[in-house]
């Protein structure tokens, strides 16, 4: 087995976490060895005795060998690959494996743009967006979002309309669809551009996801645009996470009185760059002479 085949394998085992994962991967890569024997992955992955009970339950089991089989199929790439996007590489918590599909050069696109925003959206933002994005064509920049409702649907939306690359980094497997509604435009994204998921096949939407999801949009921007957000929004949190990252923040300004428009103002108050045209993006991804 190789190094990489043992990362996914433990990737889709019960019992892991991201921090156990890690340090075995780590061991076994300073060492240069691969190690598959149960005691002596639980020894470096130092688990706890419910971790590792549940880890060596599944770890040589039937179960876990179709999981494997059913997502070794799938187009991936690993914390340990040579086109892993270095810009996630230096993120917080960077994910250790990703399921692809599409077209896998988007990847490791320098100019990333996060689009994000509120899933109640309103006229005006849906116009900002509709605005904004169609000259993006020109820079080569690509669209990233985690197609939700709202505003991150009508960033992709608009995305394939003009022909501006968009990634799509998803909180459930790729064979499923959050919110059901929105399987269509899912597909779309996946032929034209790519989906991006750290969850195997039949992986359903949970809370826990969410979160997680918006860390890899975060780590893989070189900016992130803020179109329309409430005072206390998963929005602002992400926000929060590409600043933490040193990613440029940018906000479209708003009515003062308008609850969409709070989240936005308050980012611009704090620091965030307001946008009021597309040169303000675009900008933001030309080279400092």
């Amino acid at each position: 087995m190789q190094l990489r085949q043992l990362l996914i394998r433990l990737h889709l085992a019960q019992g892991q976490t991201y921090q156990t994962i890690a340090r075995i991967i780590r061991a076994c890569h300073q060492n240069q060895t691969v190690v598959t024997d149960l005691n002596r992955l639980c020894e470096l992955g130092q688990l706890t005795a419910p971790q590792a009970q549940a880890f060596g339950r599944d770890w040589e089991s039937a179960a876990l060998e179709r999981r494997y089989q059913l997502n070794a199929h799938l187009d991936s790439v690993t914390i340990l690959d040579a086109d892993y996007p270095i810009a996630l590489l230096e993120s917080y918590q960077p994910p250790l494996v990703l399921f692809l599909r599409g077209h896998r050069n988007l990847l490791t696109s320098p100019r990333q743009l996060a689009v994000v925003g509120t899933r109640q959206t309103d006229a005006y933002a849906e116009q900002c967006i509709r605005q904004l994005l169609p000259p993006l064509t020109t820079a080569q920049v690509v669209l990233v979002s985690g197609l939700a409702a709202g505003v991150e649907r009508a960033a992709h939306t608009t995305a394939i309309a003009c022909g501006l690359p968009t990634v799509a980094v998803l909180a459930t497997g790729l064979d499923r669809a959050y919110p059901p509604q929105h399987r269509g435009l899912q597909r779309r994204v996946g032929q034209v551009g790519l989906l991006i998921s750290e969850y195997p096949l039949g992986t359903p939407a949970r809370p826990s996801q969410f979160p997680a999801r918006n860390r890899i949009i975060a780590g893989l921007c070189q900016t992130l645009l803020v179109v329309a957000a409430r005072a206390r929004s998963a929005s602002l949190m992400m926000a929060n996470l590409a600043l933490q990252a040193n990613r440029n923040v940018l906000a479209i300004p708003g009515p003062i009185d308008a609850e969409l428009a709070v989240g936005c103002n308050q980012l611009i108050v704090a620091g965030a760059k307001p946008v009021l045209n597309s040169a303000h993006i675009i900008e933001e991804f030309l080279p400092i002479i």
